[in-house]
Protein backbone atom coordinates (compact mmCIF):
# COMPACT_ATOMS: atom_id res chain seq x y z
CA UNK A 1 0.00 0.00 0.00
CA UNK A 2 2.88 2.46 0.61
CA UNK A 3 4.56 1.90 -2.25
CA UNK A 4 1.22 2.78 -4.35
CA UNK A 5 1.31 5.49 -2.21
CA UNK A 6 4.75 6.53 -3.49
CA UNK A 7 4.13 5.60 -7.06
CA UNK A 8 1.08 8.12 -6.86
CA UNK A 9 3.38 10.85 -5.19
CA UNK A 10 6.04 10.45 -7.60
CA UNK A 11 3.78 10.30 -10.96
CA UNK A 12 1.97 13.28 -9.46
CA UNK A 13 5.26 15.42 -9.12
CA UNK A 14 6.57 14.08 -12.52
CA UNK A 15 3.20 15.33 -14.39
CA UNK A 16 3.23 18.38 -12.47
CA UNK A 17 6.76 19.15 -13.41
CA UNK A 18 5.83 18.64 -16.80
CA UNK A 19 3.13 21.08 -16.74
CA UNK A 20 5.52 23.97 -15.01
CA UNK A 21 7.94 23.23 -18.12
CA UNK A 22 5.59 23.50 -20.49
CA UNK A 23 4.34 26.97 -19.08
CA UNK A 24 7.75 28.13 -18.79
CA UNK A 25 8.50 27.47 -22.06
CA UNK A 26 5.63 29.13 -23.31
CA UNK A 27 6.02 32.19 -21.45
CA UNK A 28 9.45 32.48 -22.12
CA UNK A 29 8.78 31.88 -26.16
CA UNK A 30 6.22 34.65 -25.90
CA UNK A 31 8.49 36.89 -24.10
CA UNK A 32 11.64 36.41 -26.19
CA UNK A 33 13.50 35.89 -22.45
CA UNK A 34 13.83 33.09 -20.20
CA UNK A 35 11.25 32.98 -17.67
CA UNK A 36 11.84 30.64 -14.90
CA UNK A 37 9.05 29.93 -12.04
CA UNK A 38 10.60 29.41 -8.88
CA UNK A 39 9.51 27.28 -5.61
CA UNK A 40 8.80 30.84 -3.72
CA UNK A 41 6.82 32.15 -6.59
CA UNK A 42 4.84 28.78 -7.22
CA UNK A 43 4.16 28.28 -2.98
CA UNK A 44 3.22 31.62 -2.60
CA UNK A 45 0.36 31.79 -5.49
CA UNK A 46 -0.81 28.23 -3.89
CA UNK A 47 -1.07 29.46 -0.20
CA UNK A 48 1.20 32.37 1.02
CA UNK A 49 -0.02 31.77 4.39
CA UNK A 50 2.25 28.27 4.66
CA UNK A 51 5.08 30.17 2.90
CA UNK A 52 4.88 33.08 5.42
CA UNK A 53 4.82 30.25 8.40
CA UNK A 54 7.64 28.21 6.81
CA UNK A 55 10.77 30.48 8.47
CA UNK A 56 9.67 30.90 11.72
CA UNK A 57 9.54 26.91 11.66
CA UNK A 58 12.88 26.42 10.30
CA UNK A 59 15.15 29.03 11.46
CA UNK A 60 15.08 27.95 14.75
CA UNK A 61 17.24 24.93 13.89
CA UNK A 62 20.76 24.88 14.02
CA UNK A 63 21.27 28.90 14.62
CA UNK A 64 19.40 29.68 11.17
CA UNK A 65 21.98 27.39 8.98
CA UNK A 66 18.53 25.35 7.54
CA UNK A 67 16.97 28.91 6.59
CA UNK A 68 19.70 30.82 4.98
CA UNK A 69 21.45 28.16 2.71
CA UNK A 70 19.31 25.39 2.35
CA UNK A 71 15.57 26.44 2.63
CA UNK A 72 16.42 29.65 0.38
CA UNK A 73 18.08 28.09 -2.32
CA UNK A 74 15.70 25.50 -2.58
CA UNK A 75 12.64 27.93 -2.63
CA UNK A 76 15.10 30.19 -5.46
CA UNK A 77 15.05 26.84 -7.67
CA UNK A 78 12.92 26.26 -10.19
CA UNK A 79 9.94 24.78 -9.62
CA UNK A 80 9.94 21.95 -12.61
CA UNK A 81 13.49 21.01 -11.44
CA UNK A 82 12.10 20.53 -7.61
CA UNK A 83 9.04 18.71 -8.11
CA UNK A 84 10.90 16.78 -11.06
CA UNK A 85 13.81 15.52 -8.55
CA UNK A 86 10.93 14.67 -6.12
CA UNK A 87 9.01 12.79 -8.16
CA UNK A 88 12.33 10.69 -8.76
CA UNK A 89 12.69 9.92 -5.48
CA UNK A 90 9.54 8.83 -4.61
CA UNK A 91 8.98 6.67 -7.86
CA UNK A 92 12.46 5.06 -6.50
CA UNK A 93 11.27 4.66 -3.42
CA UNK A 94 8.11 3.03 -4.38
CA UNK A 95 9.52 0.74 -7.17
CA UNK A 96 9.27 -3.54 -6.79
CA UNK A 97 12.11 -5.34 -5.50
CA UNK A 98 13.98 -7.32 -7.70
CA UNK A 99 13.20 -10.95 -7.15
CA UNK A 100 16.10 -13.30 -6.04
CA UNK A 101 17.99 -15.76 -8.26
CA UNK A 102 18.32 -19.46 -6.93
CA UNK A 103 18.20 -19.83 -3.77
CA UNK A 104 19.82 -16.92 -1.88
CA UNK A 105 17.85 -15.07 1.16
Amino acid sequence: MIRFFFRFTGLFCLAAAFVLVIYDGTKSIAGNQLFLTSVSTLWGQISPNSLAMLKPLISPHANGVFWDPVALSVLAAPAWAVLGILGILFLLLGRRRKPLIGYAR
